[in-house]
């Protein structure tokens, strides 16, 4: 079910790139590593939990050696995976933030800034709905306790009204 999950996150990932035919020329690297960039994560959804944390803390440490956009990317890929037990979207979006939000999509890193606003967009409505979700516990948590309140103002109007 996981699995099925993670195919359909990535085939919305694919669905949302506007240039999927650039996607299989052979002159654009950089649809190329997009396409490798998705691959590597579905591969890593496959790993075992141990394995994908050995993973990331590989990802992560090659990062920090080369801040690239690609290196970002990579691993704010692998923190914004869905079902993985080490998804992170604060720091995924942080990781993002500087290639989603650069000043005009054209030139260098073009599709990689593409690609990472839709990651970024993706990780912003999750957290959106994530807070949305805890609120509607919380109130219905609340609901909960104050019909217990009520259950018990009614139990004790009952026994009161009960004859001795």
């Amino acid at each position: 079910m996981k699995r099925a999950a993670v195919l359909a996150w990535f085939c919305m990932l694919l669905a949302g790139c506007n240039h999927l035919p650039l996607l299989l020329s052979e002159d654009n690297t950089e649809s190329r590593e997009i396409v490798e960039l998705i691959a590597y994560g579905h591969k890593f959804v496959g790993l075992q939990p141990e394995d994908q944390r050995k993973e990331l803390n590989v990802t992560s440490q090659a990062f920090s050696k080369d801040r690239s956009p690609q290196g970002r990317l990579r691993l704010a890929l692998l923190l914004s995976l869905p079902g993985t037990g080490l998804t992170d979207e604060a720091r995924a979006m942080n990781l993002l933030e500087p290639l989603a939000n650069a000043a005009g999509a054209d030139g260098k890193f073009a599709t990689l800034r593409q690609f990472a606003d839709l990651l970024y967009t993706d990780l912003e409505e999750r957290v959106r709905e994530q807070r949305k979700s805890a609120q509607l516990k919380e109130q219905a948590a609340q609901l909960k306790e104050q019909l217990d309140a009520l259950r018990a103002i009614e139990r004790s109007i009952i026994e009161r009204g009960k004859p001795k």
